[in-house]
């Protein structure tokens, strides 16, 4: 199927990066609708959007097939739930959902509509951790044993809904939900979750153990200095080998290196290509693929965006009781 218009919902910083990847794709005419409750931005990538507060406007355009929703994630629910059932496929940006039982919900309308759903798990297409992945499946570490990752930053900029962690469920759950996106994905099923910090302005640490036997361990803070900008690192340590890939910077340049030790052996690391490619307008031309060709997405599907949430949600219990978090129910990364 050729796709026809598209509507973005949300017109924030995650709205812009994804009218830019439109744009960066030349599909900005395709780009209907700049949909906000408070007063629409314009953007100069989307010239002939119609800037409108009424989602109900959007989802009653029949010439609108996909919506990219980009709202506060309390609303995460409703919004996708509905856009699914007026028939449009819905890029939906993580985290999926605050509860699991609204992410089910989500993938269920998803479902019985019949219509494509994925959601926005960016880091999946940034250069450095997508040659991590394709690495490590192709068994250049052998077993995978143990993933260390890190994401580091500045605090956020004041927000009307991020601060508050009812809405937007704190940085455990907004933003280290991709360094547990990246554990599930290459450790498998998590089983247990204990996570803890020693102050209100210090470092949280979480571990996640596997089904398998394998290991996770993510750093997360959003309390450095405003100097300090952003950093986010990754580590998988396999039975033959070791990968590491560091970023830093405010937005992706995919130049940090990435290499492959192999342990206890005089074999050199070796550098890989990174795709440069902007990571968003490689997420939205996989999602627009998937849209025309009416299949699944697989790089990031349904069950891996739960999974993920559900090791944030645990995250963030335990942090908050000071006890680990069982995961009873297998999740599929």
């Amino acid at each position: 199927m050729t796709p026809g218009h598209i509507a973005v919902i949300g017109t924030g910083a995650m709205g812009q990066a994804h009218v830019r990847a439109l744009a960066g794709l030349g599909a900005a005419d395709r780009i209907a609708y700049l949909c906000s409750a408070r007063s629409p931005r314009p953007m100069p990538e989307a010239p002939g959007a119609r800037l409108t507060t009424s989602v109900d406007e959007v989802l009653h355009d029949a010439s609108v097939d996909i919506v990219v929703v980009c709202t506060p994630t309390d609303t995460h629910r409703d919004l996708a739930v509905r856009a699914l059932r007026a028939g449009k496929h819905v890029l939906l940006e993580k985290p999926i959902a605050l509860e699991l039982a609204d992410a089910h919900a989500i993938l269920r309308a998803a479902e019985e509509a019949g219509r494509i759903l994925m959601v926005a798990h960016v880091v999946r297409f940034f250069g450095g951790y997508e040659a991590i992945d394709d690495a490590v499946r192709a068994g250049a570490v052998g077993t995978p044993l143990a993933v260390t990752a890190e994401r580091l930053s500045a605090p956020a900029p004041p927000s009307p809904w991020w601060q508050d962690e009812r809405r937007s469920g704190g940085p455990l759950v907004d933003f280290a939900i991709h360094d547990f996106d990246q554990l599930n994905r290459l450790l498998g099923t998590p089983r247990a979750v204990s996570s803890r910090r020693t102050g209100s302005d210090r470092p949280i640490e979480t571990t996640v153990e596997y089904a398998d036997g394998g290991i996770g361990r993510v750093l997360t803070s959003m309390d450095l200095p405003p100097a300090f900008g952003f950093s986010s690192a990754i580590e998988v340590l396999g039975s033959t080998g070791l990968l590491a890939h560091r970023f830093v910077g405010a937005s992706p340049t995919h130049r940090a290196p990435l290499s492959i030790e192999a342990l206890g052996s005089a074999t050199p690391s070796r550098p890989y290509e990174l795709d440069e490619t902007d990571p968003y307008q490689r997420q939205m031309a996989s999602f627009l693929d998937c849209v025309e060709r009416d299949v699944e997405p697989v790089r990031v599907t349904g069950p891996s965006a739960i999974a993920a949430l559900a090791v944030a949600l645990a995250a963030k219990t335990s942090l908050d009781t000071g006890t680990p978090v069982q995961l009873a129910e297998p999740t599929d990364g």
